[in-house]
């Protein structure tokens, strides 16, 4: 399945040791590194868009464990966890088809299909020029 996520740029830290902890190594500590994105208040966004597993989905759903490939302990887990409890992972339903808006105070998930669709769907556009 396709995630796509909407990171506020506050949370970029936070994020990239929760992807981290998720992840196959410390390469995924850029996942949220492009500022790049913004909301119809001009809030800021670094967004990724991936492919994932039932089990990752449980993983970024259940208590946070360190990765085995993490012996130098590199990760933040406090901040993996943070992340993780600011996290809204969305599931389209029949009875929920609309995704959540993006906000500068949440780590948004949706999975659909289309990566560009959803983040149209949580209000997300590109960067406007000038907005640092």
């Amino acid at each position: 399945m396709r995630i796509t996520a909407a990171c506020p740029e506050a949370m970029t830290s936070q994020a990239n040791n929760l992807a981290m902890c998720l992840g196959q190594s410390a390469a995924d500590g850029l996942t949220f590194s492009n500022v790049a994105w913004q909301d119809g208040s001009g809030n800021l966004y670094a967004c990724a868009s991936f492919i994932a597993s039932e089990e990752w989905v449980q993983s970024a759903q259940s208590p946070l464990v360190r990765p085995e490939w993490d012996v130098d302990e590199i990760i933040d887990m406090d901040a993996a966890n943070a992340a993780q409890a600011a996290m809204i992972f969305w599931t389209p339903t029949d009875d929920d088809p609309d995704a959540p808006l993006a906000t500068p105070d949440h780590l948004t998930a949706v999975v659909g299909d289309n990566g560009r669709a959803s983040l149209d769907a949580m209000g997300i556009k590109p960067k406007e020029d000038g907005v640092s």
